[in-house]
């Protein structure tokens, strides 16, 4: 199973959307990259489903692009007119290889998921790497209407919770894919620093 962010060469605004190959080829939200559905086509012509952490516009603004290339169903735990498969806290979905638990995460979005497996996690925005905020463990941002900063600080412990000691990569929605077996810091490690910079209940940034 690999891992390919098909969103890497975006010169604008938009979410890391990661194809994951394998068994049952994957697409981890969709972004906002015109053409995203012919770079995925550089890896594969197959893209069984495309599965959301959430529905803001940059992880979802092609998405219709990339259901109608490649004829893939959409799973979503928000409401969606193509949604094919409603996704809940608790399910299980299977991502390339692999199967995955759905994490309910709101905070960030009502309607966020987080897909967590024994050595790779997917959290869209509710946990990330570096993001400019912060360069070894951040969260996504609370400011705006509709977004909870405490909501958002019970799902990174939920999170936590539900986290095996086996997982050691961590695929957000924005910035760098961290990997544990490249870093002195565990997976857990990252997650808490967020959670401790979450908890603190301060701006993300000075703006907001």
């Amino acid at each position: 199973m690999d891992v390919h962010t098909v969103t890497a060469g975006a010169t604008e605004f938009t979410c890391n959307a990661y194809l994951v190959t394998g068994r049952v080829p994957t697409l981890i939200d969709a972004g906002a990259m015109p053409g995203v559905e012919n770079e995925i086509a550089r890896y594969t012509d197959d893209v069984d489903r495309v599965v959301l952490t959430h529905q803001h516009g940059d992880h979802v603004a092609e998405l219709d692009a990339v259901l109608d290339a490649f004829d893939a169903d959409l799973y979503a735990a928000g409401d969606h007119p193509r949604r094919a498969v409603p996704l809940a806290d608790g399910d299980e979905v299977t991502v390339g290889d692999a199967d995955y638990e759905v994490v309910g995460t709101p905070g960030h979005a009502d309607d966020h998921v987080s897909l967590v497996g024994e050595t790779t996690v997917f959290s869209g925005d509710l946990v990330v790497y570096d993001d400019g905020a912060f360069d070894d463990g951040s969260f996504g941002r609370t400011d705006m209407t509709g977004q909870s900063r405490e909501t958002l600080i019970e799902s990174v412990r939920a999170l936590l919770d539900r986290l095996p000691a086996s997982a050691t990569r961590l695929c957000a929605g924005h910035g760098s894919v961290f990997d544990a077996e490249e870093s002195d810091d565990s997976l857990r490690d990252v997650v808490e620093r967020a959670l401790r910079r979450a908890e603190r209940r301060e701006p993300k940034y000075p703006d907001e």
